[in-house]
């Protein structure tokens, strides 16, 4: 079994509905994601998937959250974009991309500060 890691990064508002402290107070993140990947084969150049396609994938997903307040976006109109439900979110547009041939996405981390992450995982 191979693993691939890639990482990028955002930046986004959000604010955390119900929350009692500051963190209920419009703020943002410069996030930082990583992105595990898992593939059992190599092609015929030695490679498990390609990491140029992965990070334009990952770059697709991105977009869609960069400079953005999050709670205004559709997928988080109802639950909040908490580090785990963006994490959850990353995860399942990248199942949805249709580079990947011979890898799955494995996990996805999602960095609010240097000491705080949130992992998703099936």
């Amino acid at each position: 079994m191979y693993e691939i890691l890639i990482k990028s990064d955002f930046c986004g508002a959000h604010n955390l509905r119900g929350y009692q402290g500051k963190c209920e107070e419009l703020h943002g993140h410069n996030w930082k994601i990583e992105v595990r990947f898992e593939g059992k084969a190599l092609d015929n150049i030695g490679m498990a998937a390609d990491f140029k396609i992965l990070k334009s994938e990952l770059k697709d997903v991105l977009d869609k959250l960069d400079h953005k307040h999050l709670n205004e976006l559709d997928a988080f109109k109802k639950k909040n974009p908490s580090a785990e439900n963006i994490a959850r979110f990353i995860y399942e547009g990248l199942r949805a991309s249709p580079g990947k041939k011979d890898v799955e996405v494995k996990s996805v981390s999602v960095w609010e500060s240097d000491t705080s992450c949130a992992t998703y995982f099936d």
